[in-house]
């Protein structure tokens, strides 16, 4: 296995990592939320990084890298969600709103971090163009709900 193929897999593996803490805290916050259109938002997002999570180890399997399964604990790479996993467990739909947009940005930064390599597979760099676009349509529809609460 060359160097290159081995860094994207590490790479793919870390954002692989985050889209599962993103879901689980997702999933907390939905429990969490009072509010109906609030709940059903964070439920949607927990979906959504389940199907990342999928995209990426298909994308994985394809470069022939082994993917995380979600146990392994790889420090830094899991601070900004395992952070926000704390705040959902709150109870105030305001606090868990703000610490998932603080959540969203730096996965949006994540990805761009990753989208910056210049040797990305032309199939790597599609899937990770749309989960970051996926991303940031998030944070806009977030802002609006802002206002609820």
């Amino acid at each position: 296995m060359n160097k290159y193929t081995e860094k994207i897999g590490n790479q793919l593996n870390d954002l692989l990592e985050k889209n599962y803490d993103a879901e689980k805290g997702f999933k907390k916050a939905s429990e969490n939320a009072k509010h109906k259109k609030l709940k059903d938002y964070f439920n949607a997002k927990a979906q959504e990084r389940y199907d990342f999570g999928h995209q990426l180890k298909s994308e994985l399997k394809l470069l022939g890298q082994e993917p995380d399964k979600g146990g392994s604990l790889t420090g830094d790479a899991h601070r900004t969600w395992m952070e926000v996993k704390s705040w959902f467990s709150s109870d105030n739909d305001e606090s868990m709103l703000e610490e998932a947009i603080r959540g969203e940005k730096a996965s949006v930064d994540e990805y761009r971090e990753v989208l910056n390599e210049t040797t990305i597979p032309p199939s790597t760099k599609d899937i990770l163009l749309f989960q970051k676009a996926t991303i940031e349509k998030g944070l806009n529809d977030i802002k609006k709900l802002e206002d609820l609460s």
